[in-house]
């Protein structure tokens, strides 16, 4: 398997404003994902701008419980999982490690980049039988999936990480997208000597801008992560928003609601405009079709910016948040079909 170029991510407004010549005030980005109403930010204490991050705030208890992760877990808060996913792979010697396909594709960048051997792992490989774990000595996967949006029970996973220990292996599961309110984490189990769980503050809090996440993990992994960052590997004001953020619990509730009807209209738009299925996640819809291209360009001729991919062809859609929002984009599903 071989990844050789730069991961093309979503959120490239400044390309498609420079390519379609539409201002940016008048584009309807749905390209990244992230939850549209985000977690309102408080004020921010000025001491918290003028003091250097201190590791001992509470952020990693606060984390732990948020997650369900026991004590034995230890934690480390990073910039986003970014940091975490190009740091991990050089932790590692060379091995031939599992990655998903599709996937979100900075994880194989990196791996590769570190000397791995890559072993792609297509999601429908994974329905009939896990022989091919046999001949892994590491695994990453993404759970849910990003794009796809596939989600995998904790018990399938904690069953391939037994299995990958037993013989000295190793997992990385990224939880970016996962419900913190439902129980597919299988943060729960953090602490266990081979099992990485990566979480982020961006999608589901919808604060990707102040690149916060956490790996949980056990007590050699997070040294070993820890002393290649750095000190202050997450700035102060980072730390302060996602403590409180994590501890607002009734937000995360009525929030988790709100996406999931959000959703499941979504999901009923596209079919309604002869689109065909998606699925997905609370947070985007995945729709696999064959002129997906076609429709991307003519979505972007309108405004209307979202996520293309070609093997297999589809289309990744994140939610609108405002009522004119959604009356938009389906019109621009309408006119394009």
């Amino acid at each position: 398997m071989t990844v050789s170029s730069l991961p093309e991510h979503g959120g490239r407004l400044e390309r498609a404003i420079r390519e379609w010549g539409i201002p940016r005030h008048q584009w309807l980005d749905l390209s990244t994902g992230l939850n549209p109403q985000s977690w309102p930010i408080p004020a921010i204490p000025d001491s918290v701008w003028q003091r250097l991050p201190e590791a001992d705030d509470g952020l990693p208890e606060i984390i732990r419980d948020w997650c369900g992760a026991p004590e034995a877990a230890h934690c480390l808060p990073v910039a986003g999982s970014q940091a975490a996913i190009q740091t991990l792979p050089y932790l590692r010697p060379p091995c031939r490690v599992g990655i998903p396909v599709p996937g979100y594709r900075e994880h194989g960048y990196w791996w590769q980049r570190a000397g791995h051997d890559l072993v792609p792992i297509p999601l429908e490989q994974i329905a009939d039988n896990d022989d091919w774990l046999e001949t892994l000595e590491g695994l990453v996967w993404i759970n849910p999936n990003n794009p796809v949006g596939l989600t995998l029970p904790a018990e399938q996973l904690r069953g391939w990480h037994r299995r990958l220990q037993a013989r000295g292996g190793f997992l990385v599961v990224d939880e970016a997208f996962v419900d913190p309110l439902r129980d597919s984490s299988i943060a729960p189990y953090a602490g266990a000597h081979g099992l990485v769980v990566l979480r982020s503050l961006g999608k589901f809090f919808g604060l990707a801008g102040i690149r916060a996440g956490a790996v949980l993990s056990d007590e050699l992994t997070i040294l070993a992560l820890a002393e290649r960052l750095g000190p202050w590997a997450m700035s102060g004001p980072a730390r302060y928003i996602m403590s409180r953020a994590l501890a607002d619990r009734h937000w995360q509730r009525v929030t988790g609601q709100k996406l999931a009807s959000a959703s499941a209209r979504l999901h009923g738009l596209l079919a309604a405009c002869g689109l065909g299925d998606s699925r997905g996640t609370r947070l985007f819809r995945y729709l696999p079709h064959p002129d997906a291209r076609r429709i991307h360009r003519l979505l972007a001729s309108r405004g209307v910016l979202v996520r293309l991919f070609d093997t297999p062809p589809a289309l990744r859609f994140g939610l609108p948040g405002r009522e004119p929002e959604w009356q938009r984009l389906a019109a621009a599903l309408v006119e394009c079909h």
